[in-house]
């Protein structure tokens, strides 16, 4: 056989403290896969998997020359569709833990470990199977768009490591399926999200688990700090909140009790909606975050830690500004790995490909924990590219040097917008069928 690259040894060192060889094998095992001793066994089709996605999603041609390793490009997309689903899935939960161990604690928020959940969307590849699953966009037009799957994860709130990804289609709501993330919080766990999963039912079944939550008041809901405060009774009295004031715990912060909703929410079902408390206290704190050559933007928290002295309104507020770091989280995939679009073209495939992915995430992100906790910053401060780069060019038993790191800038507010232009071609607003017949007509009436 001939010798493998450094790049796939070097994958294959870095794993094994978190996913060696008899974990893969038992996760085949437990997931019914039967298999045989062949060259592409599932140990060396998951390694070749995650050399493929490290080098920003390459073609599967591309690989026998990465990896220096006789296989013809058929033959490894054979052995991806024989590896079950399952396996990455199982993988991806059981790494979890030996990443956070180890990372040895660092990170913990007054004693707990604190998550952030937060949702994204990519595309899939426009096949009838893909869009039955996943959809399409409401308002495109049939044939001009691509399927878009819906992802929700879970981070580590300092370490930035994935706990686990969910795939929905694009319709499904997050608040909907986030209870599914629950139990991977642990004992007396702390969850940190923007205003999307700020509810009475969310909060009520993080209750109910003896977990915590931090969310950012829904736009929608009415909070008033005023010591003269009214309670909202009827219909006609707008502009009123419609919580009871239970006690005051300093400027901008008190405990109030909210109020089941007479009607029950879809995504609920009646067994669920009635097992929910009835009231249940919450805290809301509000503070001013400043920022340069703008008006300072207030934010509303809501939360379910009542101890003012424990949880201090500052720190409270500090929590909410490490949830900024969800929105970033994805942005090394899809810009960096290329997996703003994935390739595969089954149901299965596509959910396989973002498990691997997932599973690579883990890895750069443990190489950036190491780098920080050597050079003394926080994990968001290394460049992921920088670390993705030392796990391409590194040689294997090599140990880890300098990553470079990114600079704090805070306050700092630019637009959304690409100088570039990547093309003069006009966008598809008609099936490309439709699309070749008016070619067609158009050169034989020329």
């Amino acid at each position: 056989m001939a010798s493998i690259s450094r790049t796939l040894q070097r994958i294959k060192d870095d794993l094994h403290p978190f996913l060696p060889d008899e974990m893969i094998f038992e996760a085949c095992s437990r997931a019914g896969h039967a298999w045989r001793q062949r060259l592409l066994d599932p140990v060396v089709t998951l390694h070749l998997f995650i050399l493929q996605i490290l080098n920003f999603n390459t073609a599967m041609t591309h690989l026998r020359h990465l990896a220096k390793y006789p296989v013809k490009a058929a033959a490894y997309c054979k052995a991806r569709m024989r590896l079950p689903l399952a396996t990455p899935q199982d993988l991806q939960r059981s790494s979890s833990v030996g990443m956070s161990e180890a990372c040895d604690g660092r990170g913990l928020w007054c004693g707990m470990r604190a998550d952030l959940v937060d949702g994204t969307s990519t595309i899939t590849p426009d096949t009838p199977e893909l869009d039955k699953t996943f959809k399409h966009p409401k308002g495109q037009k049939e044939g001009c768009g691509f399927p878009v799957p819906k992802l929700l994860a879970l981070f580590d709130a300092f370490s930035g490591l994935v706990i686990e990804r969910l795939g929905f289609p694009l319709s499904t709501h997050d608040p909907s399926k986030v209870w599914l993330l629950h139990p991977l919080l642990g004992r007396c766990g702390l969850l940190v999200g923007d205003r999307g999963f700020c509810s009475y039912e969310h909060l009520a079944m993080l209750h109910m688990r003896g977990l915590q939550g931090v969310f950012r008041m829904h736009q929608r809901q009415i909070v008033s700090f005023r010591r003269d405060r009214r309670m909202k009774r009827g219909k006609k009295q707008s502009g009123r909140p419609t919580s009871r004031f239970l006690r005051r715990l300093g400027k901008h912060d008190h405990v109030v009790q909210w109020y089941k909703a007479k009607q029950k929410p879809r995504w609920l079902s009646v067994m669920e909606y009635r097992v929910l408390p009835v009231t249940l206290s919450v805290r809301e704190v509000r503070y001013w975050q400043p920022r340069r050559g703008q008006r300072p933007l207030c934010v509303t928290i809501v939360t379910t830690l009542l101890d003012p002295v424990h949880d201090h309104k500052e720190k409270i507020a500090d929590l909410y500004n490490v949830r900024s770091r969800a929105a970033t989280q994805f942005g090394p995939l899809k810009p960096t790995l290329k997996l703003r679009k994935v390739t595969t073209r089954s149901v299965e495939g596509v959910r396989k490909e973002l498990a691997i992915s997932c599973l690579l995430y883990k890895l750069v992100h443990a190489v950036m924990v190491e780098a920080a906790w050597r050079q003394g910053t926080t994990p968001d401060r290394i460049s992921f590219i920088d670390a993705v780069r030392w796990l391409l060019s590194a040689d294997p038993g090599e140990s880890l040097g300098v990553l470079m790191e990114n600079r704090l800038r805070p306050g700092r507010h630019e637009p959304r917008v690409v100088k570039e232009r990547h093309g003069s071609y006009p966008v598809m607003t008609h099936p490309r069928q439709t699309l070749r017949k008016a070619l067609k007509n158009q050169a034989i009436s020329a």
